[in-house]
C-alpha cells in the first residue's frame, strides 16, 4: 500500500545535498512522519470530541498545523500548490519558525510523560537537513498520501519503518547499536513471557526493538479498556542516550500503538546504583546494551565495580533496577562469560550469587549484521542464587548474512527445549557447584560433541592485526608500482 511512497521519498532525500546515508535517510523520514501522524492524532481526537458535543483544544497552533503549512488542500482536496510553500520560502520557515515553535514544548508541557513534552524532545533534538526546498516539498507531497485512519495502514507504516531502521542498522559497523535482529526478540520475549500488569524496561533501547515486540506480543491479551490503557500508559519504559535513536524510537513506538511512549532522553550510566529505589524497579528487562564502548571515570563512580566497559556497567545497572522475582533477558558479547579481569569476575559472581541465571543461549557469528563479535543471550531471575545453568547453542546450519538472516524457525528449538531445560545435542546443563569459585568462568563447552568456543588470546589477535597490515601494505605498495 505505501512500500513505494517510502522508496520515492528514500530516491528524492538520496539527491539531496544534506543527506547523505540510511541514518540520514531514517532520521528526516522520522521526523516528518511524526507531524503527519500528530496531524492525524489531533484530527481524530477533535472528530471523537465533536460526537461528544464537548470541544477540542489543538496541541499546535493553526499555522503549524500539517494541513497549514505542509498540505494546504483546495476545494477538491488535492493540494493546493498556490499556496503550499516550496523552495527557499519552505525550507526557511521550516528551520527558523517550525522547528524553534516545536522545540519550545518541552518548557510548555506539563510532564515528561505527555505527547507536548514528547513534541518538544524530539524537534530538540534534531534538525531539518533537507537543502533543497524544492525537495523538501516533494516529500512533503509524497508524506501525505500516508494515512493513520485504520489498523491496517497503522500496521503496514510500522512494518515499512521497521524496514527502514534495519537498512539504517546494516548501513554501518555500528548496526547492532541500532538494530537486534526481530527474530532474536521475540525468542527472548516468548522465554519471558510478560503478563498485562507488569513492566518492563530498557535502559539501552536504541530504536525501541525490545519494547515494540513486547507490546505486540501483550497486545492479544488485553481484553478489556482498562488492559489497553494499562499497555499504554504503565507498561514499558525506556532510556536512551543518543539523539537520533531517540527519535526513531518515540516514532517506533508511535506507529505500533503506544501515543506517548515512556521513553527517556537520558544517559542511563549517569544515574547512581545508589539511587535506585523500590519505585524505581522493574518486573521484566530486556535489552541488548551497546559493547566495545568506554565510559569516563565520573560515570564509573556510579557503580560499585568500576569498569570501562559499558556493557558491563549495564549488567550492573540491569540487576539493580530488576524487582525481587523479575526476569531480564540480556545480550552480551560472548567474552563476557570468561573474562580473567577483575571487574568481568566481580560481574559473574554478583550474577551468579544475586540471580538465576538459568539459561544462556550461545548465538552463531552473523547474528548481528556490521558487528564483529559473537554474542550471548543472559536469562535469570533476580532474589535467588543460581543453582543450574542451562546452555544452548544455536545452530542453524547455513553461514548467516545479509541475505541469510536470522528467523524465528531457527530459534523454534531452543524455545521449546528451554521449557523443560532439556538435553539434546545442541543443549546442556551445568551445575553451580562446578563453576569456578575463584574464576565464576562460564565458557561454553559443549559436552555433546559440539565444538567449544575457544577464544583467541590479546596476544594472537594482535598477531592477526599486524599480518593484516602488512598485506594491506603489500598491496597499496603494488598499486603505487602501477602508477610510478
Amino acid at each position: 500500500m505505501f512500500e513505494q511512497t517510502f522508496k520515492n521519498i528514500d530516491d528524492i532525500l538520496h539527491k539531496d545535498a544534506g543527506c547523505v546515508s540510511e541514518l540520514d535517510y531514517t532520521e528526516q523520514s522520522s521526523w516528518l512522519l511524526f507531524l503527519k501522524y500528530l496531524d492525524a492524532l489531533e484530527l481524530a481526537k477533535a472528530d471523537e470530541a465533536a460526537l461528544e458535543g464537548r470541544p477540542y483544544e489543538f496541541i499546535l497552533a493553526p499555522e503549524f498545523r500539517w494541513s497549514q503549512w505542509a498540505a494546504p488542500k483546495d476545494a477538491q482536496g488535492r493540494i493546493d500548490h498556490n499556496k503550499a510553500l516550496a523552495g527557499d520560502d519552505l525550507r526557511d520557515f521550516v528551520n527558523q519558525k517550525l522547528f524553534p515553535y516545536l522545540a519550545g514544548f518541552k518548557q510548555r508541557a506539563s510532564g515528561p510523560n505527555t505527547i507536548e513534552y514528547k513534541i518538544g524532545e524530539v524537534f530538540g533534538e534534531i534538525k531539518n537537513k533537507i537543502q533543497s526546498g524544492y525537495n523538501l516539498r516533494d516529500v512533503l507531497d509524497l508524506m501525505d498520501e500516508l494515512r493513520f485512519r485504520s489498523q491496517t495502514e497503522t500496521h503496514e507504516l510500522s512494518h515499512l519503518y521497521e524496514a527502514k531502521i534495519k537498512n539504517m542498522g546494516n548501513a554501518g559497523r555500528n548496526g547492532g547499536e541500532y538494530y537486534t535482529p526481530r527474530p532474536l526478540i521475540r525468542a527472548m520475549i516468548k522465554v519471558l513471557d510478560p503478563k498485562i500488569g507488569e513492566r518492563i524496561y530498557d535502559g539501552a533501547c536504541g530504536s525501541a526493538g525490545f519494547l515494540c515486540e513486547a507490546f505486540d506480543y501483550l497486545r492479544p491479551q488485553a481484553t478489556k479498556a482498562q488492559d489497553l490503557k494499562t499497555l499504554q500508559t504503565a507498561t514499558f519504559y525506556g532510556k536512551e542516550k543518543k539523539s537520533l535513536a531517540y527519535v526513531i524510537a518515540i516514532m517506533n513506538m508511535i506507529l505500533h500503538g503506544i501515543e506517548a511512549p515512556n521513553i527517556l532522553h537520558t544517559n542511563t550510566l549517569g544515574e547512581n546504583l545508589n539511587d535506585i529505589q523500590d519505585k524505581d524497579r522493574y518486573d521484566i528487562v530486556l535489552a541488548n546494551p551497546p559493547f566495545g564502548g568506554k565510559e569516563r571515570k565520573e560515570v564509573q563512580q556510579n557503580f560499585p565495580i568500576k569498569t570501562g566497559e559499558t556493557a558491563f556497567l549495564f549488567m550492573q545497572h540491569f540487576i539493580k533496577t530488576l524487582k525481587a522475582g523479575g526476569r531480564a533477558a540480556i545480550v552480551i558479547k560472548n567474552t563476557f562469560l570468561s573474562n580473567t579481569d577483575k571487574a568481568s569476575t566481580r560481574i559473574r559472581k554478583l550474577l551468579l550469587e544475586s540471580c538465576n541465571l538459568h539459561t544462556v543461549l550461545d548465538c552463531p557469528s552473523g547474528t548481528f549484521l556490521g558487528a564483529g563479535v559473537k554474542t550471548v543471550v543472559l536469562f535469570f531471575e533476580k532474589g535467588a542464587p543460581t543453582r543450574e545453568v542451562w546452555f544452548y547453542q544455536l545452530d542453524p546450519g547455513r553461514n548467516m548474512g545479509k541475505t541469510n538472516p536470522l528467523n524465528d524457525e531457527d530459534l523454534g528449538e531452543f524455545i521449546e527445549l528451554q521449557k523443560t531445560f532439556a538435553d539434546s545435542g545442541k543443549s546442556w546443563s551445568v551445575d553451580a557447584a562446578n563453576i569456578d569459585s575463584a574464576t565464576f568462568d562460564l565458557s561454553v563447552r559443549n559436552p555433546n560433541g559440539g565444538d567449544e568456543v575457544v577464544l583467541r588470546t590479546p596476544q594472537e589477535i594482535f598477531d592477526e592485526i599486524s599480518a593484516l597490515d602488512a598485506e594491506s601494505a603489500e598491496v597499496l605498495a603494488a598499486i603505487r608500482g602501477l602508477f610510478a
